[in-house]
C-alpha cells in the first residue's frame, strides 16, 4: 500500500528468513568481527584481481545464506543486487553464478535499501516466495576507480572514508520466521552542489534527512517509535550535518538512537579518516551486527536508511556536482 508521495507500507510484512555476510582483513580487526559469517585474511581472495576478488566475495555471501535458510539454490526467484565497479560487474558476474533471474541495481551505498524495498515490495504483492538481495563492495577495486591505485599511495584529507571490503545479502520470504519489513520510504535526488569526491559524508547528509523527514512524515509516526535510526554511511562528518539539520527541521531524535553504520564496523584507532564508506557498508553492519543485536532483544524495531553518492569517474571528468539520494526500511522484530 502507498502512503502519502514516497511511502510503501507492506501489509503482509516479508520476513527476511537468513542472511550471509562476508569481509576482508581490515574488517576482521574492527568492532563488529563477530558478526560476520566469514572474514577473509587477504584482499585478493585467492584471486588474480580485485575485482574478481569483489565477485567471490559476493558469492560466498549468497551461499551462506542459502545455506543458512535451509534453501536450494533453485528455490531462488529473483537476485537483486549491485556494487560501484563500472556497470555492477563483479554482481553480473556472480549472478551468473548463482543462476537465478537477476536485476542489477545501482544506488551507490544506498544500493542495500533500495534492493531490501524493492525485495519486500514484490514479495508483499506474491511475486515471488523467495528473493535474495544484497550489496558489496571492495576496497581496492573501489579505490582505483573512483580515486587513485592504493599503490600510488595518494594522500587523503581527514573528510575522507574508508570503502568496505563486504559483502552483505538477505533472503526476503513470505515462508518462514524472521524479523519483519513492514515498510520502506523512497529516496530523491537530493543535490546540494557539493563537488568533493572526499567528502561523502557531507554531500549525502541532506538526502538522508529528506528520507527520515518523509518517512516519519508519511507514516504518522514520531522518531520514538524506533529503538535505532542506522543510517548507511555518512560517516562523523555527514551524521553530525545530519543530525543538525533534523534538529533546525524539529525532529528529535535521541542521539544515542541515532547511529551511522560507517561508525559502527572500524574500530577507533583504525585509520578510516571520517569512517566507513561503500555499498558493502550498510549491507554488511544491517545483516549482520543490527539483525543479531535483533536477535537478542537488543532491538525491536529500527530504520535503516542507505545513503548514496551517485557520482562517477565520468561525472568528475565533467566537473559536475555530486547528486545524492537516502532509501529507508523499517524492520521489526514482532517476537521480541
Amino acid at each position: 500500500m502507498l502512503k502519502g508521495h514516497r511511502t510503501w507500507i507492506f501489509d503482509q510484512k516479508p520476513k527476511i528468513i537468513s542472511t550471509g555476510t562476508v569481509g576482508g582483513p581490515f574488517e576482521a580487526e574492527g568492532m563488529l568481527a563477530d558478526d560476520f559469517d566469514y572474514l577473509h585474511s587477504d584482499l585478493w581472495l585467492k584471486q588474480d584481481s580485485y575485482e574478481k576478488a569483489h565477485r567471490v566475495m559476493l558469492e560466498e555471501a549468497c551461499e551462506k545464506a542459502i545455506n543458512k535458510g535451509d534453501l536450494e539454490k533453485e528455490k531462488i526467484q529473483l537476485f537483486l543486487a549491485g556494487d560501484l565497479i563500472n556497470q555492477i560487474t563483479p554482481t553480473s558476474f556472480a549472478a551468473e553464478t548463482l543462476g537465478a533471474p537477476y536485476f542489477g541495481l545501482f544506488g551507490a551505498c544506498s544500493t542495500s535499501m533500495e534492493g531490501l524495498a524493492l525485495a519486500a515490495y514484490i514479495v508483499n504483492t506474491k511475486g515471488a516466495n523467495y528473493i535474495l538481495t544484497g550489496a558489496s563492495s571492495h576496497n581496492s577495486a573501489v579505490e582505483k576507480q573512483f580515486r587513485y591505485p592504493t599503490e600510488y599511495g595518494g594522500q587523503k584529507p581527514p573528510t575522507a572514508q574508508w570503502t568496505v571490503t563486504g559483502a552483505g545479502v538477505a533472503i526476503v520470504s513470505d515462508h518462514g520466521k524472521g524479523p519483519s519489513i513492514t515498510s520502506a520510504t523512497l529516496g530523491r535526488v537530493v543535490n546540494m552542489g557539493l563537488s568533493d569526491p572526499f567528502n561523502m559524508g557531507g554531500a549525502m547528509a541532506p538526502a538522508a534527512v529528506d528520507t527520515i523527514e518523509t518517512h516519519l512524515k508519511e507514516r504518522g509516526i514520531d522518531p520514538s517509535y524506533y529503538d535505532l535510526i542506522a543510517t548507511g554511511d555518512l560517516g562523523h562528518i555527514g551524521r553530525e550535518v545530519s543530525f543538525d539539520l533534523l534538529k533546525k527541521h524539529g525532529v528529535a531524535i535521541d542521539e544515542k538512537k541515532y547511529q551511522d553504520c560507517g561508525l559502527m564496523i572500524y574500530r577507533e584507532k583504525q585509520p578510516v579518516f571520517a569512517g566507513a564508506s561503500g555499498t558493502g557498508c550498510s549491507a554488511v553492519v544491517t545483516y549482520g551486527h543490527l539483525l543479531n543485536r535483533m536477535k537478542k532483544g537488543e532491538i525491536k524495531r529500527m530504520l535503516v536508511v542507505a545513503t548514496g553518492a551517485l557520482l562517477s569517474p565520468l561525472t568528475v571528468q565533467q566537473n559536475e556536482t555530486i547528486p545524492c539520494i537516502a532509501h529507508a526500511v523499517s524492520i521489526e522484530n514482532e517476537d521480541v
